[in-house]
């Protein structure tokens, strides 16, 4: 009486749980470690003694491709070759079925991004992953371990702590969606996780802490500005207005032509692109105006898009570059926005509320609420000139120390 094979079923494989070797007949096997890892297994006799040939993790390798290697080494011991033989014939094709973590990512991020209020994630992601990640591209996502992560982040954890949190915070995810997917066995703990892992492992910077963001102070912005304004690229054009208008960078990359009423000098940012999902007026100085002026004239090409390049909108890295070419790499672009708080409350009368709804903080108060409307918009007018009059100064020069 001939056994019985293919006795198993994809919906077996994945509730299968007890350890040890479950048949598939004609000598395939499902091997469960005590761990509950689960692989393919092929088992014959080889040169008069039994052997038991691994064919790959269950994960990688379905069960119909197990099924058909098994066939081609039953038919090997048929016809007295080396069953092993068929593996390596084989092991090209079974390599391509683990994607590598840099294909992964791009159908991840490709499968997401549509729910991303800021177009610009998706420029962020890839970007942050191939300058940051890029010793993980070609390595299959499910063999990637905790040592491959800190060779990713130990060379920017203590230098840029903000861009390594986030490329920590976008590996675990990719790793994570790669587990629901089944690449990788639902036990295995996520090697880029940080709390309990990986905070074992490496420093905590205090700019790590939610909410600071590297600034200059505000009596050392001027000369800046001046270095600034030397330079002709698109990305320092973005950078002046980002710091004029005291937006988020995010706000200033995704701006386009048609938010901005250049009558009335003001920039509507609408909801789905702000952090509260509130629409938030900006008033524009003298200077804003003049800066949108020249990029108008100087880069036409890019259309609605006021600070996209060839249409596609820039990432922050654009900035965060430039500022490390100007040697400020130890600066974030969004520290720019507490220069600005720090200078307001230092160097102006206005009331905190008129402060708070010029960064579009989120008020709780329904009094202070009340700022954001009506004569608070010229009011709010009137602190971003000062500001961009501020700006505008030139920095006092160095004087030297007396000799005694």
């Amino acid at each position: 009486m001939a056994r019985p094979i293919n006795t198993l079923s994809t919906r077996k494989v994945l509730a299968l749980k007890k350890a040890g070797r479950h048949s598939d007949g004609g000598g395939l096997y499902l091997r469960i470690t005590p761990g509950g890892a689960k692989c393919w297994v092929f088992m014959s006799v080889v040169g008069g003694k039994r052997a038991e040939i691994g064919l790959g993790s269950a994960v990688a390798v379905g069960l119909a491709t197990a099924r058909r290697l098994s066939a081609e080494m039953r038919e090997a011991v048929a016809t007295r070759r080396d069953p092993r033989s068929i593996l390596e014939i084989a092991k090209p094709a079974t390599a391509q079925m683990v994607p590598t973590f840099g294909a992964f990512a791009e159908q991840y991020i490709a499968s997401i991004e549509a729910g991303w209020k800021n177009a610009g994630q998706s420029n962020q992601w890839r970007n942050s992953l191939r300058d940051h990640a890029v010793t993980l591209a070609t390595k299959p996502i499910g063999e990637i371990d905790t040592d491959d992560v800190l060779r990713c982040l130990q060379p920017i954890w203590l230098k840029l702590p903000e861009t390594a949190s986030r490329v920590r915070g976008r590996i675990e995810r990719i790793l994570d969606a790669a587990k629901a997917r089944g690449l990788i066995p639902r036990e295995n703990a996520n090697p880029a996780r940080f709390r309990g892992h990986l905070d074992f492992l490496l420093p905590k910077p205090a700019s790590l802490s939610r909410g600071h963001h590297a600034a200059l102070p505000y009596n050392d912005v001027l000369g800046f500005m001046v270095q600034l304004r030397q330079r002709n690229a698109l990305a320092a054009r973005c950078l002046e207005f980002t710091i004029l208008t005291a937006a988020r960078s995010g706000e200033a990359l995704g701006a386009h032509w048609t938010e901005v009423d250049l009558e009335e000098q003001l920039w509507r940012i609408p909801a789905r692109r702000m952090k509260a999902a509130i629409e938030h007026v900006v008033p524009l100085s003298d200077a804003a105006i003049e800066l949108l002026a020249r990029v108008k004239k100087e880069f036409p090409s890019n259309g609605d898009a006021i600070f996209a390049v060839g249409g596609a909108q820039r990432s922050n890295m654009a900035m965060s570059m430039l500022l490390r070419r100007m040697g400020f790499g130890h600066i974030t672009t969004h520290g720019f926005r507490s220069t600005f708080r720090d200078w307001a409350g230092d160097c102006t009368s206005y009331q905190r509320e008129i402060i708070e709804a010029a960064l579009a903080h989120t008020i709780k108060s329904k009094a202070e609420r009340a700022y954001r409307r009506g004569t608070a918009i010229e009011r709010r007018r009137r602190l971003m000139q000062e500001w961009a009059e501020y700006l505008a100064k030139r920095p006092l020069p160095l004087i030297p120390s007396a000799r005694p």
